[in-house]
């Protein structure tokens, strides 16, 4: 049974949705903005559940999106939703952990039309801290790709580093506890 999970600071189960695996707003990147304007079509948008709001990338032969995680995640599905006519023709999903070099996953091929889109991989079950959706191939004639929704559904890895869940506390600027209150595995 596939179990989804969500990865935030507090953990919140929606009564009969199987929540996504979340990226922390400030844990993901994005290949270009549509004329830098961040307010209006930044990657903030990717996440945020509203149906008026997107990522509008610039133009360009490819768009992508990179996500960390605070902890591993085994990944099985992802849920894309494009506007009809600004969506890619290819996308490949990509994953390491830490800071190794990122290994292909999946190759997946997206519908041009405004419906979220269930990408199921049969994949083996690697476990990342970090993914990277690129989108080759745009519809749109200058290369622009358009989503309302990203989302990434899977399950938590296990954590046998005990210093991860410290190391990505520290970044977001969390004070570090004292190495006798943790509980180590």
């Amino acid at each position: 049974m596939n179990r989804a999970v969500e990865v935030r600071s507090s953990t919140e189960l929606r009564a009969g949705l199987s929540p996504s695996l979340r990226s922390d707003p400030g844990a993901s990147r994005v290949s270009s903005v549509l004329n830098r304007n961040t307010r209006q079509f930044g990657k903030k948008h990717l996440f945020d559940q509203d149906e008026e709001t997107c990522w509008n990338s610039d133009q360009g032969p490819s768009q992508w999106v990179t996500l960390e995680f605070p902890q591993l995640i085994r990944v099985s599905q992802l849920q894309i939703q494009f506007q009809g006519g600004f969506s890619s023709r290819r996308g490949c999903l990509e994953g390491s952990q830490s800071s190794q070099a990122l290994r292909k996953i999946v190759d997946f091929y997206p519908e041009d039309n405004n419906s979220l889109q269930d990408h199921t991989f049969p994949i083996p079950a690697a476990e990342v801290d970090r993914l990277k959706v690129t989108f080759e191939d745009a519809t749109d004639f200058f290369g622009r790709v358009v989503i309302y929704h990203l989302r990434v559904l899977g399950e938590k890895g296990t954590n046998k580093d005990p210093y991860r869940d410290l190391h990505y506390r520290a970044k977001l600027g969390e004070p570090r506890p004292h190495p006798r209150n943790l509980n180590f595995p």
